[in-house]
């Protein structure tokens, strides 16, 4: 086990050791220093000059996540939210569109996108989530490649994204591969030569392109989809300018899909951990779903934290933070946080009750997607265990090498 002074948030190298001894560094940051300081990252292989910052406030309780979460009028998105260092603008928009934004133009944009969502075409992608479960469980079970992240876990989001949107079906494996580049932090598996940096403004601008030729279609001849809605919806004489829909889709495939990518893969990988409960979903799967994602939600914490950087001089449990300070709240370790769960480390597919930091904390940024999120894995584990009860993994997880995301590149499986 690392010491306190050996735990380092910033580094690289923590974040490629095992989940064991990274959850048993959180878990002793919550006992002895809950709120700690680190450095800015080194960031390594890249030309870009990025300005230099006063590092950032690791932040790994449940009630302090909580209370920066429902202050946003102190705790700033605008600066950067999914970044360790300030980026250039260009770059904040590319990466996180409207999770990087303040009121008033986070209202705004949340308006319009909300707008587009109306009870029609959030039925037909519901609909579309059943038929997309039912062919990629289908093609996995007939012949997959042995990977449950490349036959199911990956493939099945992206699909359905990509259909709401009125993305070609012959883009789908270059989304796949700009989400794989963005989400990468340079893993040389996604990344294997240049620099990293360039690589995800690359991607960036790879998935503007095609939803830029997307929204223009749809602006021209509209259609009952997703798309058409956010091009034509007008709210108070505003709406979505080409850039921030293609910023909404940037941030949709990577959210939308890495995320239900990795609570997928980690719900697998957990339930051969814990046979005994894949048992009980097996038994009385529809009395079990709902508690059951909640607890695949909370286990994998895909996002793994969000960052805030503050507009004044602010105290947070005892602790005095200035103007101008980052903060990351680590949604992991608010998740395992033994003052908010009962027994944090044991999986338990009843658990109830569950606030989970999964989507996020309350307030103005919570997940826009959770409903599509929890509907996606409800669905498919609905589908999976059905129809291949036996499923499991058969060898370890091939964890992603991130601080941001809490992936798995690859999980052998048998049915």
């Amino acid at each position: 086990m690392l010491s306190l002074d050996e735990i380092d948030l910033s580094d690289v190298e923590f974040w490629k050791r095992p989940y064991d001894e990274r959850e048993g560094a959180f878990a002793a940051l919550r006992a002895s220093r809950p709120i700690s300081h680190y450095d800015d990252p080194i960031l390594l292989d890249t030309s870009i000059e990025f300005p230099k910052g006063n590092g950032f406030h690791a932040l790994t309780r449940h009630v302090d996540v909580s209370e920066v979460s429902k202050h946003p009028e102190v705790f700033l998105s605008g600066p950067g939210a999914v970044s360790l260092i300030d980026l250039p603008p260009e770059m904040v928009e590319y990466f996180s569109g409207m999770i990087s934004t303040d009121n008033p133009k986070h209202a705004r944009l949340r308006r319009i996108v909300s707008n587009a969502f109306t009870p029609k075409n959030l039925r037909s992608v519901e609909d579309s989530v059943e038929r997309v479960a039912d062919e990629v469980v289908t093609r996995a079970l007939a012949g997959g490649t042995g990977d449950f992240t490349i036959d199911i876990a990956a493939p099945f989001p992206l699909e359905i994204i990509c259909s709401m949107m009125g993305v070609p079906t012959s883009e789908l494996d270059t989304v796949l591969n700009c989400s794989n580049v963005i989400f990468s932090n340079g893993d040389p598996e996604y990344v294997p030569e240049g620099e990293p940096a360039l690589a995800m403004i690359n991607a960036a601008a790879t998935l503007t392109g095609i939803m830029e030729e997307v929204g223009k279609f749809r602006r021209e001849q509209p259609i009952d989809d997703i798309t058409s809605a956010l091009v034509n919806a007008e709210i108070e004489s505003e709406k979505l300018t080409q850039q921030e829909l293609a910023s909404f889709f940037v941030l949709l495939v990577a959210a939308g899909n890495e995320t239900t990518r990795t609570a997928l893969a980690h719900g697998l990988n957990t339930l051969g951990e814990y046979p005994e409960q894949q048992m009980r979903l097996v038994a009385d799967y529809e009395t079990l779903a709902k508690t059951a994602v909640e607890e695949m939600v909370r286990w994998a914490t895909p996002v793994i934290w969000m960052r805030r950087t503050l507009a004044s001089d602010y105290t947070l449990s005892g602790y005095d933070l200035k103007a101008g300070d980052r903060v990351l709240m680590f949604y992991n370790s608010a998740n395992r946080d033994e003052d908010a769960f009962d027994d944090p480390y044991t999986f338990d597919v009843g658990r109830t009750p569950n606030d989970h930091y999964g989507f996020g904390a309350p307030g103005p940024h919570f997940c826009l997607g959770a409903h599509l999120a929890r509907r996606e894995m409800t669905v498919m584990w609905r589908k999976l265990l059905s129809r291949a009860p036996n499923i499991h993994p058969t060898g370890p997880p091939d964890q992603l090498a991130s601080s941001f995301i809490n992936g798995i590149k690859h999980l052998p499986y048998s049915v």
